[in-house]
Order: C-alpha cells, then structure tokens, then sequence
C-alpha cells in the first residue's frame, strides 16, 4: 500500500489583540524568580464609562500621588535586592520583581494582575505567548478592595497572593481565595489599640472619618459601640469616596479652628458660641425656693426658741436642760443661714466661709445633741442609790463634751485652710454650651475627713439614744432623739452619692437642701412633741406629770 505523500504544515498561535488601556507606571527587574507586586501609590480620577467610544481613547488626567505609600515600592526593592546580594539565602538563583499600581481602580486592578502573569501587553487570557515568566508569588493590595480584584484572578491560576493591607474578612476566606494570604494581625487589636490610645491622652470627644465604602461601614459599625462602652463619644461621622472628596475633606480640616475654651461650637461647625456662665443665682427658680425653705425655718426655729425662753421655768424645759436647747436651738438657726454662702456667684469670703461655716456649726448641733443624750443616761443612773454617777451629773460635762467635740472639727477646719482651702474656680469642660463657676474644695480629702467627723458624731449620737430610748418617760427626749439622727444620717447617706452624680449649679443645690433638710429633720424631731405638751397640753407640763409618767 502506498501511503501518498502529505505536505504537513505546522500550525503555530498567533497571539492578537488590541490594548484596551495602557498601562503608564511599571517598575520591572529581570530575575529567574520573579516577584509580582500591585503597589497603590497612584490615584487617577477615572472618567465616566460611556458606550459610545473605545475605552482606549479615554485621556487619562494627571495623576495624584500618595507618596506617603511610596515606601511600600522601595521595601519590596530593598529586600529583594538584599535576598540578592547575601548568597546563603538563595544561592545561584537571582530575584527579580515587576511591580504595577492599581491606581485606586477596580479596573485597573484587574487589567494590571493580568500584565502580572502575560507578557504581552495585548491580553490573551490562558495563553502566554512569548518569553515565559516565572512568577513565583504576588504581593498586594494595600485596601480590600484591591486585594479581591487580585485573588479573582491570581486564584485561579493558584499564584500565591500575600496582602499586607486587607482587613475584609470575606477576602480572608480560604474556601474561596485559597491562594490569599494576609500578612497582617485581626482587625480586632487595632480597634482595641484606637480605644486604648484614646483612652491614655484623655480624649473623650473624637470624630469618625472613613471611606464610603463597605469596609468603611463595617469600621464604623465595630468603633462606636466599643467608644460608647469606653465613656468615648463619636462628635461627628465624615464619609468620603476614594477621590477627590478626600483632599477637600484634608483641606477643609486644615482650615478649622478650634473654639476657645470659652466658647462652643454651633450645630454647623462653623462658628464659635460664648459659654453661658453656670451658678445658682439668687433669681433662679431653685434659688428663690431655697431662700424661702431658710426664711421659713429659721421663723419656725426662732418662735421655738422664743417659745422656750418664755417657759423656761416650766418643768419640761428644766428637765431638757435649758442651757442646751437654747445652745442647740441657736446652731440650728445658724445651719439655716449657711444656705445662703451657696447662693450667688462664688467669691473668696463665700467661698472659704461655705464649708467651714457648715462644718463647724453642725459639729456644735450634733455635739450639743450627743450633749443631751449623755445626759440623760447619766441622770437615770445617777437616780439608783449608791452610784458613782452623780458626780459627773451636771452642766460641766455638758459644755466639756459640746466644746471639746466642736474643737475637733474646728481644728480639722483650720488645717484644711492651712493646707489648702477653698478657693473661686472655673471649670470650662464638664458642660459644653456653660462655664460652671463653682467654689473648688482645695482638697478633697479634706472636705470628706468634715462630712465624715460629722458622720461619725452622728452614728455615737443615735447609739447612745437607741441605747437610752427605754428610759422612764420622764427622760423620753432620747428616743426623739434617735429618730432625729435616723433622718439626718438618712439624709446626708444620700448626699454623697446624688452629690457626685450632679454637675454646676444643681451641685449646689443637693448641697443646700441636704442642709436644710436635716437641720429640719432635728427640729422637728426633737422639739416639735415638746411644743406639743407646752401649746397644747399645758396640763402635762408639770413636776407632778412628770414624775407620774416615771413612776
């Protein structure tokens, strides 16, 4: 059989096509291995896709460039050129690199990926036509965005992908991207880190400013609860496209001011407001009802003592020892006057005078009370034959237990002042649209050691009355006594923490009815039952009574 003779021509593929957009930046370095890189280093502003002519005869503007992101390119070209020059890393091979921008672009991206893995700067894909590279892994992106548009393609020619900037978990996603790998720690420490920064300069009013993207909206999403949790609050949330809107935004920002700290900005950010002084002025609701609560008191606690005075030979008032109701009656209507040192602007008299005053006059009520109160025990005691307590019976120990406790107090105040007193001040940051005028304790210390003496007079006056609350009814004062000091422990119990809790002029406030409502609350307790008997049942205030009541 012949076999008749056939021409056979060699099929060879021409690889054709036309170049959709060149490429303007590369940066190449001929090796055996080769390095890929996408850098974002320029941004272009790209026009509008329109149908109705080629895309290659779109200009393209001039370009924009983050030289802050240039250090990315020489990193690559410096470590490269070191893993060259030192022969114990890879001996007798030589590595290059070919590094292209992805210009902020999803389809720049994508085109210079491609340029990446073919030669050719006419694109065939899956065919490599020419001189073959040998393109062992890429770097990028710097953005999620970037870093996506990589993976589409180097994923599915299994090049190794390694991303120095992504923080989209979806990228991360091995199912998807198995050739992607990050290079840089969770998303989550750097929230922390943010917080933890904010945190350490004190900053508690912060603004957002984040790409309108979605990773943007993720980050927001994430931030602002853990800032809320933190006592950080987020003043404003700037979104801005990857374009030009970013270094208006820069410009812009560049010609903001702040206000002075004696003004605030308005809703629109663009001009600065005075601050409203803030203290409890003398016409203010709040003033004008305090005034009228001391004014009314200090009538009521006058016609007491004056009531007291007059029936100072009757055998009620002898038997509550004279001379202390009157020394209790007087610091009762002096506790009363204290409210007005913290009404009205703060000044340096008022200022020293607002909690010295207070914490002396009620150190000499509370001591007078504990006063009483030991007396009566003593008295009782003093009534069994053959005790040893009638020597001590008497107004020696009275005085000596009201002067020597007032004494205590006295010198605590006198070492605040010594040490650092009170003092007119101005605090321009707690209320943002009012500067709060306010009278600075010095020390704080030393204004609780005040609060806390009288804390403890006042837990000794209400044991020692619990204590002597079942006496004869002739000696009965002690349990007025006890409920008097339940309520003014009760009230100031109270204060501290509503105290704290309160800011300006309403400071001021708490503490003025916190005065005034426990200086009534021992008035009323332990002196309106014996206005009762003197007024109304005048037939009870006799020696006889008494000692029928007692027997």
């Amino acid at each position: 059989m012949v076999v008749p003779h056939m021409a056979i021509k060699e099929q060879t593929l021409k690889c054709t096509g036309n170049d959709p957009l060149h490429i303007p930046h590369e940066w190449y370095q001929a090796g055996e291995l080769l390095i890929g890189g996408i850098a974002s280093h320029i941004h272009y502003m790209s026009p509008n896709i329109v149908f109705d002519k080629h895309p290659s005869e779109e200009t393209i503007p001039f370009p924009i460039v983050l030289t802050k992101f240039y250090q990315h390119i020489l990193a690559l070209v410096f470590a490269i050129n070191e893993i060259n020059e030192n022969p114990k890393i890879l001996p007798n091979v030589t590595l290059g690199f070919h590094i292209y921008d992805s210009y902020y672009n999803v389809r720049m991206t994508y085109r210079t990926t491609l340029d990446l893995l073919f030669k050719s700067h006419q694109i065939v894909p899956n065919y490599k036509c020419g001189f073959q590279k040998n393109l062992i892994g890429v770097i990028g992106g710097l953005s999620a965005d970037t870093s996506a548009c990589m993976a589409h393609v180097l994923g599915l020619y299994k090049i190794p992908q390694f991303s120095y900037g992504s923080f989209e978990t979806a990228v991360s996603d091995e199912s998807h991207f198995p050739s992607f790998y990050r290079m840089v720690p969770n998303e989550a420490l750097q929230y922390q880190g943010i917080v933890q920064l904010l945190q350490r300069f004190g900053w508690k009013w912060v603004g957002l400013i984040t790409l309108d993207d979605e990773g943007g909206e993720r980050f927001l999403q994430t931030i602002e609860p853990m800032l809320s949790q933190n006592g950080i609050c987020s003043v404003f949330t700037e979104r801005f496209l990857a374009n030009w809107n970013f270094f208006d935004l820069a410009d812009n920002m560049e010609n903001c001011v702040s206000c002075p700290e004696t003004h605030y900005a308005n809703e629109f950010q663009d001009e600065c407001i005075p601050k409203i002084p803030n203290f409890l002025a003398f016409k203010e609701t709040l003033a004008i009802i305090a005034i009228s609560s001391v004014l009314l008191l200090s009538l009521i606690t006058a016609l007491v003592l004056s009531i007291f005075i007059r029936q100072r030979d009757t055998a009620i008032v002898k038997a509550n020892n004279r001379s202390l109701t009157y020394t209790l009656l007087i610091s009762l209507l002096l506790c009363f006057f204290c409210s007005f040192l913290f009404i009205g602007k703060p000044k340096k008299v008022t200022c020293l005078l607002q909690q010295i005053a207070f914490g002396i006059v009620f150190s000499v009520s509370l001591s007078t009370i504990l006063a009483k109160t030991v007396s009566v025990v003593l008295a009782f005691m003093a009534t069994k034959p053959g005790s040893q307590m009638r020597k001590w019976v008497g107004k020696r120990l009275a005085y000596s237990i009201v002067l020597s406790c007032s004494n205590i107090q006295a010198g605590i105040c006198a070492l605040w002042l010594a040490m650092s007193p009170p003092f007119p001040n101005v605090d321009m940051t707690s209320m943002t649209e009012q500067i709060v005028l306010l009278c600075n304790e010095g020390s704080i210390l030393m204004f609780y050691c005040v609060l806390g003496y009288m804390g403890l007079l006042a837990i000794v006056c209400f044991t020692v009355a619990f204590l002597a609350r079942k006496l004869p009814d002739s000696f009965n004062e002690a349990k007025f006594i006890t409920f008097s000091m339940l309520v003014f422990c009760s009230v100031w119990v109270s204060f501290v923490p509503t105290y704290l809790s309160t800011q300006g002029k309403y400071m001021v406030a708490v503490e003025i009815f916190s005065i005034l409502a426990s200086s009534a609350g021992l008035l009323c307790c332990i002196f309106f039952p014996k206005c009762y008997i003197i007024l109304v049942r005048p037939d009870l205030n006799t020696r006889e009574q008494l000692t029928q009541r007692k027997t």
